[in-house]
């Protein structure tokens, strides 16, 4: 059943519904005589109060949409128009468009980055045959990690020739050498 339909099932004869207005939830009616009637607050059945008479009544709704003016392609002013004159570099559907395919761009990336191309950030081994890798964590020292695993610094740091032992960071890969790494 459409909205005209239940409208002139429920409303008195000769009444219509002639807008909505979103801000106040307020429906709006015009009678016989042309006088606009209003309904309650954010309610679509409820008890109709006169707006105004049916001398003056055609324009009283109208007025904000009517007599604003109007831009160049027919639609009103938006509220970031500068002036009431449209500017056509303003006309580009691409301009709307852009955050949305710079979204899909940043998502894309992240997928092939995650997804399909995991090896690339997947740490090599880039110890000597015959060492073993080793994960430093926090807490961990060039001289506690080789006392650990059984080594002398000198070999641990033979073996070990871009590793700065001031600046061991946790998450650093370093080689463990005189053992084997496993495969």
């Amino acid at each position: 059943m459409t909205k005209v339909a239940q409208d002139s099932a429920r409303l008195p004869e000769g009444m219509e519904r002639i807008g909505y207005d979103s801000d106040t939830g307020r429906y709006y009616f015009r009678d016989r005589d042309g006088s606009v009637w209003q309904g309650a607050q954010s309610a679509e059945f409820s008890e109709m109060t006169r707006v105004s008479d049916g001398a003056g009544a055609s324009s009283t709704l109208d007025e904000d949409v009517e007599a604003a003016p109007r831009r160049s392609d027919g639609y009103q002013p938006l509220a970031t128009d500068t002036d009431a004159s449209y500017s056509k570099s303003t006309n580009s559907p691409y301009r709307t468009l852009f955050p949305f395919f710079l979204l899909i761009g940043v998502v894309l990336l992240l997928i092939w980055r995650l997804i399909l191309a995991p090896g690339l950030s997947a740490p090599k081994s880039v110890c000597p045959t015959g060492a073993k890798s080793y994960l430093v964590e926090p807490g961990d020292s060039c001289w506690e990690i080789s006392r650990t695993h059984g080594c002398s610094l000198d070999e641990f740091k033979a073996v070990n020739k871009k590793i700065e032992c001031d600046r061991l960071m946790p998450g650093t890969t370093v080689c463990l050498p005189g053992v084997p790494d496993p495969k």
